[in-house]
Parts: C-alpha cells; sequence; structure tokens
C-alpha cells in the first residue's frame, strides 16, 4: 500500500511540474545534433529528486547526507537546464556532493589517500557519463529500472546492504518517469536534473554495496552505460572535439539518428544488455576473480562498441560529425 501511495503522489506531482514547465517555458528544443525532432517538456527527471525527498521525509534521522548531496546535484542541474551554466560550477557542485556521501559512508577512513582520489574520479565520471548517456527516449527510464532492480536484488538474496525501501522508491520514480518518456512522442525529457540525480543515487547504492562486500565487481552494474560513454569520450578526445558539447556519436545515437533504429527499441536492447551482465555478475560472485570476471563482461561489450565503426563507414558517414 505504501508504494501504491507513493507512486500515486508522484503521478500528482509530475503533472504538477509539467503545468509549470508550460508555464515558465522549461523546454528542450531539438538542433542538429538531437535525437529528436520536436519541442518537449525538459526536467521531467526532478522526479528522481521528489522521490528522495519522499523517503527523507520518512527516513531523515539516517539520511541526511545523502539527501543533501542530491539535492545539491537537482538544484545546479535544473538551474543548467533552464540556463546553461559553467562546468566548473557543475563539477564543483558534484565534487562537494559526492564529499557529503563519501562522509556518510565512512569512506574517508576505510581507504588510503590514493583510494579515494580514485573514488572521487570515478564518482564524478559516472555522474557525467549517466548525463551523457541520457538522449533518446526511455534509455534512462529503462536503464535506471535494470540498475536498481539488480540491486534489489542483491540485497534482498545475497547482501544486505541498504533499507529496501530506499532502492524501490528509486525504481518507482522510474516507472513514473517511463509512463510520460517511454512513447513514441515522449511527454518530457529527464533533462540534467534527472539524470544526475539518479546518477548520484545509483552511484551512492553501489559504493555502499562496494565498501560491504569489499567486491569492486559491482561496477558492472554500469558495464553497458560505462563502456559506451568512457569510448565515445576517448573517440571525441582522438578528433580532438569537445566531450561537453552536444554531439552524435554514442553507439545508440547512431542506431537511433543514422539507421533509424525506433528509440524505443534501442533504450530497450540498452535495458537488456545490461540485464544479461547484471545476471552475470550475480551468478559469478564469489565463483571468480574480479579481474576475471571484468575481462570477461568488458571484452565483448568493447567489440560490440566497435560496430558503431563499421556502420559509420558502411553508411558513408564521416565519425568527425
Amino acid at each position: 500500500m505504501e508504494y501504491t501511495i507513493i507512486g500515486i503522489l508522484l503521478m500528482i506531482i509530475m503533472l504538477l511540474y509539467f503545468k509549470v514547465a508550460d508555464k515558465f517555458n522549461i523546454i528542450d528544443k531539438p538542433n542538429q545534433r538531437s535525437s529528436h525532432s520536436e519541442i518537449t517538456l525538459r526536467g521531467g527527471g526532478i522526479i528522481f529528486w521528489f522521490s528522495a525527498l519522499l523517503y527523507f521525509v520518512q527516513h531523515f534521522q539516517n539520511n541526511y547526507f545523502f539527501f543533501t548531496g542530491i539535492t545539491l546535484v537537482s538544484l545546479v542541474s535544473f538551474w543548467d537546464d533552464i540556463q546553461n551554466l559553467s562546468n566548473k560550477i557543475r563539477i564543483s557542485v558534484h565534487f562537494i556532493s559526492i564529499t557529503l556521501i563519501f562522509y556518510d559512508l565512512g569512506l574517508f577512513n576505510l581507504v588510503p589517500l590514493w583510494g579515494v582520489i580514485i573514488a572521487y574520479v570515478l564518482a564524478i565520471g559516472l555522474i557525467n557519463a549517466y548525463n551523457f548517456m541520457d538522449g533518446i527516449n526511455g534509455i534512462t527510464g529503462l536503464y535506471t529500472l535494470v540498475v536498481m532492480g539488480s540491486l534489489l536484488y542483491v540485497n534482498t538474496k545475497i547482501q544486505l546492504f541498504t533499507d529496501g525501501s530506499f532502492i524501490k522508491y528509486a525504481m518507482i520514480a522510474s516507472v513514473v518517469f517511463l509512463f510520460f518518456n517511454y512513447r513514441k512522442k515522449a511527454k518530457c525529457f529527464a533533462g540534467d536534473v534527472g539524470s544526475i540525480a539518479i546518477a548520484f543515487w545509483v552511484i551512492y547504492l553501489v559504493l555502499k554495496l562496494i565498501l560491504i562486500t569489499n567486491s569492486v565487481i559491482w561496477l558492472l552494474f554500469l558495464a553497458v552505460y560505462g563502456v559506451d560513454a568512457i569510448c565515445t569520450i576517448l573517440h571525441r578526445l582522438y578528433l580532438k572535439q569537445n566531450i561537453f558539447e552536444a554531439h552524435r556519436l554514442h553507439l545508440y545515437q547512431v542506431l537511433s539518428n543514422e539507421y533509424k533504429i525506433q528509440h524505443r527499441l534501442v533504450s530497450l536492447y540498452y535495458a537488456l544488455a545490461q540485464i544479461v551482465i547484471s545476471v552475470l555478475v550475480i551468478y559469478f560472485y564469489q565463483k571468480t576473480q574480479d579481474l576475471y570476471l571484468f575481462v570477461f563482461i568488458i571484452t565483448p561489450l568493447l567489440l560490440v562498441y566497435t560496430l558503431k565503426f563499421y556502420l559509420l563507414n558502411k553508411n558513408n558517414l564521416k565519425v568527425n560529425i
């Protein structure tokens, strides 16, 4: 009953937000590098922050640092959705927010300095990678459902590491968002406020699980996004492009824009691929060394990613567009 009520509340909040966004003209205008062609309301992903708020109201005594962090990244991201901010401001806020959850999880006392530095780079990188990957209808919502579902399974069947409701609230928000976004003509887009807020939530949970189990294998719950995002960044650096500017070089963009595969279908492919990987991670947990499993999973993903170059060349497209 609790989750039904939360779902209804989030649905009402989303509908109210649409009125606000429409009144204040908070919209996403397509450009030549966009994966959509129609003006659409932006910032629908604010529902993730509201879901965190509803959870915090009930569990504020042990969720203060997380909620402060997700509020900071949500505020600066929503501001960026309305009026472009400099990368320095955004990254600075991300750094402060990540510091809050590191403190909450006791990371500074559990790992050496070099480990903390790596954790900062990884966390901030994953936040921005999650944002980069939010480009077509349904991809953020579906992928988040898979990641959160995987974490919920681990929390329930393998290792209790957090309150199960904390994960479920994020999943409910994803379902509500998908109701409006997973359509041929989306009612709204997540915006930076959505992709970055839910990325912050995911990172907090994954990091907490890593610290409790003393295993980095759980990073593979983000393997599909990670390989696409990192490889595309390397590709763009090779082309001497500004990695913070809009582009159409992700594999999902090539499939959607150049080969005209329906956005919802491409999003589903990404979600299904991550489901397969998550199942393998859970099955092989404690049955093989982390390094071997990383190689076993990342290698085929890299091979799949190289398909992008074949598709670009086959379609006689310039890879530097």
